[in-house]
């Protein structure tokens, strides 16, 4: 079932494959000691050392982006074991993020805090058609965060992130790849000295992709078409202001299925972000932050006559008051109208409007991290819910810290599951959950480090789909933990990570479907300045593709290999080969083709990135 491969047009690839460290988490190629300087921002909303949240947060650098451009926000993040990608085929198709365990719909996903998440069916906006040009930052935050974010946060949130420039310059990519695959990346800063930033971007990716169903021949493949740009305008002055206006928008076509036809079935696509930011110092230790984002997700199902339509409008407001040296409070109210047209639904009001006000509360210092917080949201079909949250963290060592952490959460029904005519149930009650976690993080030495933590998460009503329609599971658990040693020596640098979710339906004890409960990640390589070298290997276990676990997918196994070679400031070579051994597996089972999704096998490319 291999996918042929191509040496005459991969001769350059596999010339310069030299490896380079395609990372589990972005500390993985750096000391135990260095990662704790990385700030992040989503636990709390506002900027904090990584070693003082008192959660689990993985980070994704822009060294770790950079490294393969080819890859989307889907293929990027499942290098992280606690999250399963869902998808529906290989390159370029439909996926879903499940972040421990939990459903794609319990997955927020923002940009630069604006909400990607949806009212339809599959939560967040597709993240396969997420690119990642402009992204310097990814942030995938574990446990529930509703307290900060309302609805949707039950699992996490993965946050992408994008940041100004620190100084002027230009820079062009091509990646030449396996099936045709081809991308083009532009980019260019403006900086001036009185705090003005400039900075726009463009990519294109166009690629033959793979076969999409295991019984169809070889040549029915899934292509993939993709174009966008991203522009970035702000004022930054120290203590005083930052504020940006920013667009990004990405369009294309997925061809996503052949139907046992004889012409294939695209998608046609089309997203678009617009956020302005504003953070304004009214004295020394008062801040007031607000947001305003507007974001559209079109598709068009052309062959099955179906389109999507999704805009939500959203505005933030807050106060930050650091009261004392150690101690903070945050407040804020939030507005969010959604709207939804599609032709998949029964029902006319196709919207959802919600306000949220929430309250938190910060305490650091060499000891001890804390955050308290609570947040009221009003949700116009589902009406008043208050969620709440409390976390500590204890430095008991230098080189050690314990944390703990309780956390409420809820989401209401999307339009989708309420009223479309495949299986929609208008009497569908709203998810409520409660997670609990317990953690250790300890630098061994400057030079390894480790952690440990273990979850407990109930959620109450869970939605999925019965026998005919959408249905509320009365309550439904999920048992985990996570674990993960990482070591680095000079240039070199080993890591490895585990993760395990035991789900459990407790009307019928069954597990709950696509939920693979082991996965295990191993990097190891060598990083210089001048060149670098690595391999790193993603194993899962089984899961099953229903909820009656009548039957399963088999767990498997790949290895990625991937390069790069500064040749000087202005040039630098790369390669990245995908899935090295070319393991075909099983994804998803399409009831209506009676076929197996499979994954796209192997993509080995190349490129190369000149810098002015």
């Amino acid at each position: 079932m291999s996918i042929q491969f191509q040496p005459a047009a991969l001769a350059g690839a596999i010339a310069i494959a030299l490896g380079f460290s395609a990372t589990t988490q972005a500390d993985d190629q750096t000391a135990a000691k260095a990662s704790l300087d990385t700030l992040v921002v989503t636990a709390s909303r506002s900027e904090q050392h990584i070693k003082n949240v008192p959660a689990q947060i993985t980070v994704i650098d822009q060294k770790t982006i950079a490294s393969n451009p080819i890859l989307n926000i889907s293929e990027l993040i499942q290098r992280d074991p606690s999250v399963y990608i869902k998808q529906s085929g290989g390159f370029g198709q439909v996926s879903e993020i499940r972040l421990r365990g939990t459903n794609a719909v319990h997955t927020l996903v923002l940009k630069d805090g604006a909400r990607l998440n949806s009212q339809n069916n599959y939560g967040p906006l597709y993240p396969s058609f997420l690119d990642t040009t402009d992204v310097q930052q990814v942030e995938i935050l574990k446990g529930p965060a509703s307290v900060q974010y309302g609805s949707d946060a039950i699992g996490g949130v993965v946050q992408l992130l994008s940041k100004k420039p620190e100084q002027s310059g230009a820079e062009l990519t091509g990646i030449y790849g396996e099936n045709k695959t081809y991308k083009s990346i532009a980019k260019a800063n403006l900086v001036a000295n009185n705090g003005f930033y400039t900075q726009i971007s463009g990519q294109r990716l166009e690629t033959d992709g793979t076969r999409i169903y295991e019984g169809r021949p070889s040549t029915e493949r899934g292509a993939f078409d993709q174009k966008g740009y991203n522009a970035k305008v702000g004022y930054s002055q120290d203590n005083l202001v930052d504020a940006s206006i920013s667009i990004s928008e990405n369009k294309g076509i997925s061809i996503f299925s052949y139907d046992y036809e004889t012409t294939a079935s695209p998608r046609e696509f089309e997203n678009r972000i617009i956020n302005t930011k504003l953070s304004y110092h009214l004295l020394p230790n008062l801040v007031i932050g607000s947001h305003l984002a507007n974001v559209k997700d079109k598709q068009n199902v052309i062959d099955y006559g179906d389109h999507y339509d999704t805009e939500n409008n959203e505005a933030d407001l807050n106060l930050k008051w650091n009261f004392t040296e150690h101690q903070n409070i945050l407040v804020g109210a939030t507005y969010n109208d959604a709207n939804y047209k599609t032709n998949s639904i029964l029902e006319n009001d196709q919207s959802v409007e919600s306000k949220g006000y929430y309250a938190q509360h910060q305490f650091t210092n060499n000891l001890l991290d804390t955050q308290v917080g609570v947040r009221l949201e009003d949700n116009k079909r589902f009406g008043t819910h208050t969620v709440g949250q409390g976390a500590i963290r204890y430095h008991f060592l230098p080189s050690a810290s314990i944390y703990a952490n309780i956390g409420t959460a809820f989401r209401a029904p999307s339009l989708n599951e309420l009223y479309t005519k495949w299986g929609g149930n208008s009497d569908l009650a709203p998810e409520k959950s409660t997670s609990y976690e317990l953690g250790l993080d300890y630098n061994l030495t400057e030079n390894l480090s480790t952690q440990i933590s273990a979850y407990h998460t109930k959620i109450k009503d869970l939605i999925s789909y019965g026998e005919s329609k959408n249905e509320n599971i009365t309550v439904a658990k999920i048992n985990g933990g996570e674990a993960s040693i990482k070591w680095a020596q000079g240039d070199f640098f080993v890591s490895t990570a585990y993760a395990y979710a035991k789900t459990e339906n407790k009307e019928n004890g069954k597990e709950l479907a696509y939920r693979p409960k082991e996965t295990l990640t191993l990097t190891a390589g060598l990083e210089k300045d001048k060149y670098g070298i690595s391999t790193s290997l993603i194993a899962r276990s089984k899961s099953y593709i229903n909820n009656s676990n009548s039957e399963q997918i088999s767990g498997y196994a790949t290895v990625d290999l991937n390069a790069y070679w500064n040749i000087n400031p202005q040039v630098k070579l790369f390669t990245n080969i995908q899935n090295i051994g070319d393991v075909e597996y099983r994804t998803e089972w399409h009831s209506s083709n009676k076929d197996w999704y499979i994954n796209g096998g192997r993509l080995a490319s190349a490129g190369v990135t000149f810098k002015y």
